[in-house]
């Protein structure tokens, strides 16, 4: 692969996550269905995405990274170059679902595989980029703490789908709603996961750090949520922000300091 290629490749990763902290933005600001439930949408588009509704930017962030998996296809047309744009198309099916999900007409199961299939995406193209498992899908397959990873994302969705839009989950000592029943399991997928990330300390150990600051993120996130239902704020993006840092911690096994 060429350095051209290379650098490509290497902006279709950034869009990857960057749609992922602009997702965590249009929620932190209650912008979820500022466009509705249709896809595409076209009016007053510029106008809007003018006055910062990170919405917009989502869609259109989200398009150039169809429009780039595409291209990327044409020019190599290998397995896992089928595989990212495989995943961006499902991504975006389910992109659309979630639209439904947070207007109370799908199931919050929608926006847990959705968020699985956003990150998914990004691994892929990483791989493409870095080549650093001789071996890519056996290695990924083999790096157990990366499918606790993937349980706490599913969860983390589902809590946002069961939520709903604007809608807190509210305090408790036992859970009394589906959102809360699914906010504990979460925090115990959390528990588990970071069980998983101290057997393996020893290749994991910033992933380790990484965990302990989004816990605390976490804690308030669930705050903000409850005390501003509609607009919890930049808080979730930042929780967004760390879960692509252990991602990476754990994709190229940060450790040991």
């Amino acid at each position: 692969m060429n350095e051209i290629l290379i650098y490509y490749f290497i902006f279709q990763i950034v869009l990857a996550f960057g749609i992922v902290i602009v997702g965590g933005t249009v929620e932190g600001y209650g912008y979820g269905l500022s466009l509705g439930t249709n896809w595409p949408y076209t009016k007053d588009m510029p106008v809007k995405a003018k006055a910062g509704d990170p919405e917009v930017w989502h869609r259109i962030l989200a398009t150039l990274l169809g429009i780039n998996a595409v291209v990327m296809v044409i020019i190599v047309p290998k397995t896992l170059e089928i595989t990212g744009l495989v995943l961006v198309i499902l991504t975006a099916l389910l992109g659309m679902a979630t639209l439904y999900t947070l207007a109370g007409k799908a199931p919050a199961v929608v926006q847990g595989l959705h968020d699985i299939l956003a990150y998914s995406t990004a691994i892929t193209y990483i791989l493409i980029v870095t080549h650093i498992y001789p071996n890519e899908l056996a290695s990924i397959y083999h790096n157990i703490p990366l499918y606790f990873f993937f349980l706490v994302i599913f969860m983390g969705g589902m809590t946002t789908g069961q939520r709903g839009y604007q809608k807190p989950i509210g305090y408790f000592k036992i859970p009394k709603t589906k959102a809360q029943l699914i906010w504990v399991i979460h925090i115990i997928s959390v528990f588990i996961f970071l069980m998983s990330i101290v057997f393996f300390f020893y290749k994991y150990n910033v992933t380790l750090i990484f965990i302990t600051i989004q816990i605390l993120i976490g804690i308030t996130v669930f705050i903000s949520v409850n005390k501003s239902p509609s607009r919890p704020g930049a808080i979730i993006p930042a929780h967004q922000t760390f879960t692509i840092l252990i991602l990476l911690s754990i994709i190229f096994q940060l450790g040991p300091l």
